[in-house]
């Protein structure tokens, strides 16, 4: 009989401990130490759920080895390849996490009917769903293939055997905190048995050449349930990002083994499914009002696109003590950080002044690039004027008050004239070594004094 042994697992980081405590020395949490009974199976035992095609190989020198460009499966969606670098690899293991009700299931249930609509077979597991309800969601969206096949299960034994009877070229797994591994004594969702079920499915996948997409729940801070481990493991790793009460969503992609980080893709939630955004500069402008103060628009990167945004701040007086500082979409200490290099290097009493600052469409901007484009926004809610409408403000703020060079500038001003605007403020040390695109005027300036003088002239 095998000897039970017992411990104690953080369901946030996955550390193990023989005896409980209140707080996770690992990641700093409270109260997620659960107790979990570990089964020593006998020695062979696992032997009988690993793969044939599991080989023992040999230390290879690097100069002897032969390399070759990954093929490349390619969906009807344009912006999920992007984000994925150019398509779906054979073999690779995706994993995409999301609020409830985001969407998750909606753009995988519609990429598996493209792949096999194009002659891919795919196999659809859900272990949260039964078949009739995920074929009522198929007919919604208009979802339906001989070689998409359907299947409702959660035991990761039946899975692998089902796998090897359908013979796919690509599986989705919805989710994979549902699916518990037969030989692990605890709960399904529990770090044990996803680290477990995920191991497994990446074997398939690496020995049978079979891309497979799994499904994460996230916690309330808005990473993937689970042990950190989770995301190590597999190759890509994308979050679906959005507001209920809004129709758009972002594919973002922050892990990719096969293509670049931090891309994303825009879609439009509507009835009958997901809709690609193909221009989501045009799409964060549609509602910017013209000649209102303390708006302002920048040109950010995400990944190797351009996007404009447009920055929105309301400056005014505060009636406490301590002035309020808020903001949607960028980091607050980095607005904290701009309203004292105004302050010390503008001469801006901005002390006694409540400041709210808010990005414009729900994005998330996370870049250098944005700090000129957020002071200037400052500068106009808290003057009251409005700067020119058809400027983009680009450029990164120093504590010394300079404006430092950018990345990518070529890219953000094209993108920007693409739109239609007539002037493009940028950093003086970006200006060389570049042809400036027709019909924009493209002003360089070394510090925050001399782009206030070119936004705000008197």
């Amino acid at each position: 009989m095998a000897k039970k042994k017992t411990k104690f697992i953080c369901q946030s980081c996955g550390y193990e401990s023989v005896k409980w405590m209140g707080k996770c020395p690992g990641c700093g949490e409270w109260n997620q130490m659960v107790e979990e009974v570990e089964v020593a199976a006998p020695k062979g035992t696992r032997g009988a759920f690993q793969h044939s095609a599991t080989v023992s190989q040999k230390a290879t020198p690097i100069n002897s080895i032969k390399t070759q460009e990954e093929p490349r499966v390619e969906t009807k969606m344009g912006e999920l390849n992007r984000v994925l670098g150019g398509g779906i690899v054979p073999g690779s293991l995706v994993l995409i996490g999301g609020d409830p009700g985001i969407g998750k299931s909606t753009l995988l249930l519609q990429v598996s009917a493209m792949l096999a609509n194009s002659g891919s077979r795919v196999l659809y597991i859900s272990g949260e769903e039964s078949i009739r309800q995920t074929k009522l969601r198929a007919e919604r969206l208009d979802a339906s293939s001989s070689e998409l096949y359907i299947y409702a299960e959660t035991n990761l034994e039946l899975i692998h055997h089902t796998i090897e009877e359908v013979a796919p070229d690509f599986v989705v797994v919805d989710s994979i905190q549902t699916v518990h591994h037969p030989e692990v004594t605890s709960a399904p969702g529990s770090v044990t048995q996803v680290r477990e079920s995920t191991a497994e499915l990446m074997r398939i996948a690496k020995t049978k050449n079979i891309a497979i997409f799994l499904v994460g729940h996230v916690t309330k801070e808005g990473q993937i349930a689970g042990p950190r481990i989770l995301e190590h493991m597999v190759d890509t790793v994308l979050y679906f990002e959005g507001e209920r009460h809004h129709t758009y969503r972002i594919l973002r992609s922050v892990k990719n083994r096969f293509g670049s980080t931090n891309e994303i893709a825009i879609f439009e939630m509507l009835q009958s499914g997901l809709k690609e955004v193909l221009n989501p500069s045009e799409l964060f402008l549609q509602e910017r009002s013209s000649g209102a103060a303390g708006s302002t628009v920048v040109a950010s990167m995400e990944g190797t696109r351009p996007i404009l945004v447009e920055i929105q701040a309301l400056v005014t007086p505060s009636s406490f003590n301590y002035p309020k500082r808020m903001a949607t979409g960028i980091d607050q200490n980095r607005v904290s950080l701009i309203m004292a290099v105004l302050e010390k290097r503008a001469g801006m009493l901005l002390q006694a002044q409540d400041a709210y600052i808010k990005v414009a469409g729900g994005v998330k901007l996370d870049e250098p690039a944005i700090d000129l484009a957020v002071l200037a926004s400052i500068v106009s809610s808290y003057r009251d004027k409005a700067p020119n409408v058809y400027d983009c403000i680009i450029g990164e703020v120093g504590l010394t008050g300079e404006v430092r060079r950018v990345s990518r500038i070529e890219q953000r001003v094209q993108e920007a004239a693409k739109l239609g605007f007539k002037r493009a403020i940028v950093p003086a040390s970006n200006l060389g070594g570049w042809d400036y695109p027709e019909g924009i005027r493209v002003i360089g300036v070394e510090s925050v004094n001399d782009a206030l003088k070119e936004i705000f002239p008197q």
